[in-house]
């Protein structure tokens, strides 16, 4: 697994690399501009002159959510580099996402960029992006119904296989009841996360569906499941913004119950520094917006599409303490 994640980015870094050098020899008289082209990136100027596309990217996100924040650090990096104007909006219902999508498809756009955390309110409007010849990518969540739906390619981590990487640290750290944490209704890449957990996990494992978008209500929630059923020894969250959450849930509740989530960010980075959370589970949401600006330049530049159109994966990796300190000065400048 770990293996299949380096090949894609060594493959998709030496093809960047390549074409970098391509498009400096195409257009450029010698070194001379090369040297340019380089400055004006450094300067976050754009390092192409290919036509000023439009991407946009539509995601399910709720406010305030920080993963996302990431993701965009990524594709706005990206967007500078290939010339590309980014537009973002989000909704975590799924209606609305697929309103969102379409007014992207009334703009015109030049690429879509969209998650499937509920797949079903996206597939009309997904066709009629097909139709209207925009290209598109999946990322983060619904590789399963990228393909089907018409996508180039899906971008982010098989989510049962993360959920099974989680299953086996818990049995590795000798955990024998856990506590799945559900923070967002039908979203289908949370199911599989908790079913991963489950179907590699040997002891006992309970999903807690909470309300995301209100966190005392998820401390809350997490408080009152550890007061009832002293014999849990894990807390999984599923993404990073509620695992300090769920450390004071377990702190009130007088819990000794180890508390470990899904995806990376500041705080996380920091806890687990401190041993105030075991491990996190990493899919490197800066990669995920980055690759998929940079994948839909490729593809409007030149019709590549790296690893054929199957899914690219960005994770999962374990990220523990020891890996947390190098981690740290990327957390805090909003790429990791």
């Amino acid at each position: 697994m770990a293996r299949v994640r380096t090949g894609v980015r060594a493959v998709s870094a030496v093809l960047a690399a390549v074409l970098g050098a391509t498009l400096a020899g195409c257009s450029a008289t010698g070194g001379k501009r090369a040297e340019e082209r380089a400055a004006k990136a450094a300067q976050g100027r754009a390092a192409v002159d290919t036509p000023r596309w439009t991407f946009a990217m539509v995601t399910h996100s709720g406010d305030g959510d920080t993963f996302w924040d990431i993701v965009q650090n990524g594709a706005k990096q990206a967007a500078v580099k290939d010339n590309i104007k980014f537009l973002y909006s989000h909704d975590v219902e799924g209606n609305k996402q697929a309103q969102n999508v379409q007014a992207m498809i009334d703009q015109k756009v030049d690429g879509l960029i969209v998650t499937l955390a509920k797949p079903d309110a996206l597939k009309d409007v997904l066709a009629k992006a097909k139709k209207a010849g925009i290209p598109v990518i999946t990322v983060n969540s619904g590789s399963e119904k990228s393909k089907e739906f018409g996508a180039l390619t899906h971008i982010g981590q098989d989510e049962v296989i993360a959920g099974e990487a989680v299953g086996e640290q818990l049995n590795e750290r000798g955990k024998k009841k856990a506590v799945c944490v559900l923070h967002e209704q039908g979203n289908v890449g949370h199911e599989q996360r908790c079913d991963g957990v489950k179907k590699a996990f040997k002891g006992d494992l309970q999903n807690l569906y909470v309300e995301g978008t209100n966190m005392p209500n998820v401390q809350s929630s997490i408080e009152a499941k550890l007061q009832s059923d002293k014999d849990i020894d894990a807390v999984v969250t599923l993404g990073a913004p509620f695992a300090p959450t769920a450390v004071k849930a377990a702190e009130q509740a007088g819990s000794k119950a180890e508390v470990d989530t899904f995806d990376l960010n500041a705080k996380v980075a920091d806890a687990l520094q401190s041993g105030k959370l075991g491990f996190a589970v990493d899919q490197d949401p800066y990669l995920q917006g980055y690759e998929a600006v940079d994948l839909l330049w490729l593809y409007r530049y030149n019709r590549d599409m790296l690893g054929g159109g199957r899914p690219v994966l960005t994770g999962p990796q374990i990220v523990t303490k020891d890996d947390a300190k190098t981690l740290a000065e990327y957390t805090k400048r909003g790429t990791r």
